[in-house]
């Protein structure tokens, strides 16, 4: 038994305090916790490997000899994970059709979901160079998310103002599982949020992030979006703190993976004030997924090689727009006979006659089956990224 398991904790994050209308909203308390968080060996250990994993990642990435190309299927991969946490049903290579125009899509606003999520990872990105991770910042980032999709009636970019509550879909705020701070509370504990991040006082960078994050799920405090608004914020932090100089840790695999888990710690934070355990469980996500994207890059730099070596053994000297195209693939891995006619200048049958070389020496194949307005897709690469 530790510490911690001697300490009563029930008001440590907070206490539900029981408003006019008779239900019990949860009043946050400002961060660090207190009493404070106890680090013990385990979590220095998991603190340690997760370090050690990004370290990782950010050198192999370093080594690629297009970091670009990484970083755009990861943004891709990201968007789609965290919209199907919300029940968005698009997948990553609906995404690829659309953004590709090769196909109209059955589920366009799902699609028009994660494309928003793609934006407002980009425009974050962007504001960083000038604004730092803020609730300005937070704002801006919320409007993008919410542009023209569902929920984007619900004031897209500012902060709610009438009580809203997490339960299962469509019950009503006394059916709640769990219901946050009421406007007046959430704007004094979002000023709190605010001010932890940019306290100078020494805290593992990790362990600010991963409080930062469970706190402003407590907080909730846009009307809808607050869970992919979240999960952005621990992006943009690893980024503003030099963690990783890409945007290449997307922890929202692991948090789909482990959802159930996932929502309990944050539930477990309220009720008993359990930081430690979530703080552990968020640092295995951060290592696990950190793992994951080192052995992707990793998997990329050996495909593209092979399939050079493929195209130039298989195709000769006849083989100059074939690697022309494949390089371009790497962007468009969904495409058809006239994004090919564009990448390589040659005409329609020439292209078509390229792309049936490629699905010949089993590089790309035909995802339609219709004879007129084909589609292709570059298969091996995409399925490194099968998790979508």
């Amino acid at each position: 038994m530790n510490r911690i398991d001697n300490m009563d904790n029930t008001y440590r994050a907070g206490r539900y305090v029981e408003q006019l209308t008779g239900y019990k909203a949860f009043i946050p308390n400002p961060l660090p916790p207190n009493p404070k968080l106890y680090i013990d060996d385990e979590m220095l250990e998991l603190l340690s490997q997760a370090d050690r994993a990004l370290g990782r990642l950010d050198g192999s990435t370093d080594a690629l000899p297009n970091p670009d190309l990484f970083v755009f299927m990861y943004v891709r991969k990201e968007a789609v994970l965290s919209s199907q946490i919300e029940g968005t049903q698009a997948s990553l290579i609906d995404v690829l059709e659309f953004e590709s125009s090769t196909l109209e899509r059955d589920n366009p606003h799902d699609v028009a979901e994660v494309v928003n999520y793609i934006s407002a990872i980009n425009h974050g990105l962007a504001r960083l160079e000038e604004l730092p991770v803020s609730l300005r910042l937070i704002r801006e980032i919320h409007r993008e998310l919410m542009r023209d999709v569902r929920g984007s009636e619900k004031e897209p970019g500012e902060f709610r103002r009438r009580q809203n509550w997490i339960g299962p879909g469509g019950c009503l705020l006394k059916d709640a599982t769990y219901i946050p701070p009421p406007p007046g509370e959430m704007q004094e504990a979002l000023t709190d949020l605010e001010r932890f991040l940019h306290d100078t006082a020494p805290m593992p960078a990790l362990i600010r992030i991963g409080l930062a994050h469970a706190q402003f799920e407590t907080i909730h405090p846009f009307q809808d979006g607050n869970g992919r608004t979240g999960r952005l914020l621990i992006t943009f932090l690893l980024c503003e703190k030099n963690i990783l100089k890409r945007p290449l840790l997307y922890i929202s695999y692991f948090f789909k993976k482990y959802r159930s888990e996932y929502y309990s710690h944050l539930q477990s934070i309220r009720d008993k004030g359990n930081w430690e355990d979530w703080i552990k469980f968020f640092l295995k996500g951060v290592y696990e997924v950190a793992q994951e994207a080192s052995t992707v890059a990793r998997q990329i730099v050996n495909l593209k090689e092979e399939h050079r070596q493929t195209v130039m053994k298989e195709m000769g000297r006849s083989s100059g727009n074939a690697i022309v195209l494949l390089e371009n693939l790497y962007y468009k891995p969904v495409f058809n006979v006239e994004i090919v006619q564009d990448i390589t200048k040659s005409s329609y049958p020439n292209a078509n006659k390229l792309i049936k070389k490629l699905c010949d020496i089993g590089l790309v194949e035909e995802i339609t089956g219709y004879k007129r307005n084909r589609a292709f897709a570059y298969s091996p690469y995409l399925s490194i990224f099968k998790d979508s």
